[in-house]
């Protein structure tokens, strides 16, 4: 059975699965940041890990495995949150690498209407300093309601790489300005904090699922 962290109230019209990135585990200050933010807004928040993560609070130190290998791990967290009795509406998504996984499982999930949508948290379009191995394939075509949060300075894809990207007119993308791939800003520089951008997220998120969710 999946285990999960929730936050926010379990009568929540609307549950949020998140799923971690490559290299931080699901409590993360950034992740914790971001449930905490989404909680605050009226959801219901929920975050897993897949096993190569959890395995490492055991002290089995494995790298990130390719990201579409995980893909079955993401199919049976939906299912185990569903077994908990969480019957409403539910968006998946995640942080970079757990966006990227539930946006390769979510048009089948949604076919079948097991989700509503798929939130995208700095997804990761390409890896840093390498423009040209896009990881957008599948993205021209997806048919679930989509809202990708990215920081205009992410190193993972920035607003102008983004830009000329064809992607899925079922993708909104919301831009975080001078956000890094964790979203944050440099306050110096762009006037907002990481909290405002959370804020900022968390209304943005609000107004999409009030759209997508009927």
């Amino acid at each position: 059975m999946t285990t999960f962290l929730f936050d926010g109230p379990e009568t929540a019209p609307v549950t949020i699965l998140l799923a971690h990135g490559a290299g931080a585990p699901m409590d993360s200050a950034s992740m914790e940041a971001t449930a905490k933010a989404l909680a605050a807004a009226g959801f219901q928040v929920a975050r897993f890990e897949f096993h190569y993560m959890a395995a490492r609070r055991y002290g089995h130190r494995k790298p990130p495995p390719r990201a579409e290998t995980v893909n079955p791990e993401y199919v049976k967290a939906i299912a185990d949150i569903r077994a908990k009795g969480m019957t409403g509406p539910l968006v998946i998504g995640g942080k970079s690498m757990g966006g990227r996984v539930a946006s390769m499982i979510a048009d089948e999930m949604f076919s079948k209407g097991e989700i509503s949508g798929l939130l995208c948290l700095g997804y990761p379009f390409h890896p840093p300093a390498k423009p040209t191995q896009l990881r957008t394939k599948h993205l021209a075509g997806l048919k679930t309601p989509t809202l990708i949060c990215q920081g205009t300075r992410d190193e993972f894809g920035t607003r102008e790489e983004v830009a000329t990207y064809g992607l899925s007119d079922a993708i909104e993308v919301i831009w975080l300005e001078d956000g890094d791939h964790d979203l944050k800003p440099r306050k110096s520089v762009s006037g907002f904090s990481a909290a405002d951008h959370l804020k900022s997220l968390a209304e943005a998120v609000k107004a999409w699922t009030g759209r997508i969710v009927g």
